[in-house]
């Protein structure tokens, strides 16, 4: 269908003023809304809509945002069917996506990555309580606004409850679901996975923003799928030469990309707490608010 095509529509209320991108399965629009005012519309695209499990993957997504209500994770308006289409309404964020800034800014000192995995990794961790795991982190799916310097999470596009049954899962075994770039290892093979994957993609993103670079070199998808399955990932302090950075934020992020997940940090909160205490010893005169309120252990 043409991009545009339902471009000055109305669809449950919303307006769609212009396309603003599209992906396999569905058209992002941005509208206006009586009452809500500027928001973006996601709609699935026609020949989508004729795939019950492309729907019922659409609607899940929905479900999944409209789950969780936190202000570092763009907000699920409403969702459904309506005059012909399956849509899905949210917040119009300021910014952009975080892989469009990264393009332009470059890799970032310490303290600015982590205060962007410091808004994530509170993200993720409420995502987690909720029994979701999101499964597709990567900085496409994070919207950044450098004017206040906030990262906001999207996209539950491929995300799973934590209490799936197995029998009912929407990818089939086999079948890995996620960005290669990204994704943890043990998701390679199909099977499900818990909250240790998002911890693995976090600590690629983060691996990412202090270097600019990532953690395996292959070029290909299929070098890529090979390093992840038999290869250490190259030190962060390896990364670039003459790029060095102290040995705690180094091992926080290593440890955050361990193909074992006995020696991986079980937690977004593990790796995030690590990796914000490792990058404000690195900023004289500065302390992580998540480091030490949020993700603080009762009784520490």
């Amino acid at each position: 269908m043409s991009q545009d095509n339902l471009v000055g529509r109305t669809v449950a209320g919303y307006k769609l003023l212009a396309h603003v991108g599209e992906g396999g399965t569905a058209t992002v629009y941005r509208a206006e809304h009586p009452e809500r005012g500027e928001a973006a519309i996601k709609v699935l695209r026609p020949r989508m809509a004729q795939d019950p499990v492309a729907v019922k993957r659409f609607l899940r997504e929905a479900e999944f945002g409209a789950r969780i209500n936190h202000e570092y994770i763009i907000r699920t308006y409403e969702y459904g069917e309506a005059d012909g289409v399956y849509y899905l309404a949210l917040e119009w964020a300021k910014g952009e996506p975080l892989a469009s800034f990264l393009t332009a800014a470059g890799r970032l000192a310490p303290p600015v990555a982590a205060r962007i995995i410091e808004q994530l990794g509170t993200a993720l961790e409420v995502a987690h309580r909720a029994g979701i795991i999101h499964r597709d982190l990567k900085p496409a799916n994070i919207m950044y606004d450098q004017e206040t310097q906030t990262a906001r999470l999207l996209d539950f596009g491929i995300a799973r409850d934590a209490e799936d049954n197995p029998a009912d899962r929407l990818t089939r075994a086999g079948f890995f679901v996620g960005t290669l770039q990204y994704v943890a290892p043990e998701a390679l093979s199909g099977e499900l996975v818990g909250e240790q994957a998002d911890v693995y993609s976090l600590a690629t993103i983060a691996y990412h923003l202090l270097t600019g670079v990532l953690p395996f070199p292959g070029k290909s998808p299929r070098e890529l799928f090979q390093q992840l399955l038999t290869q250490s990932p190259v030190s962060l302090n390896d990364a670039v030469k003459g790029l060095k950075f102290p040995p705690a934020i180094e091992a926080a992020v290593m440890t955050g990309l361990e193909r074992d997940l006995g020696k991986r940090w079980k937690t977004v909160r593990e790796f995030a707490g690590a990796f914000c205490a490792a990058a404000s010893n690195d900023a004289p005169g500065k302390k992580s608010s998540f480091f030490s309120s949020l993700f603080r252990r009762s009784g520490e």
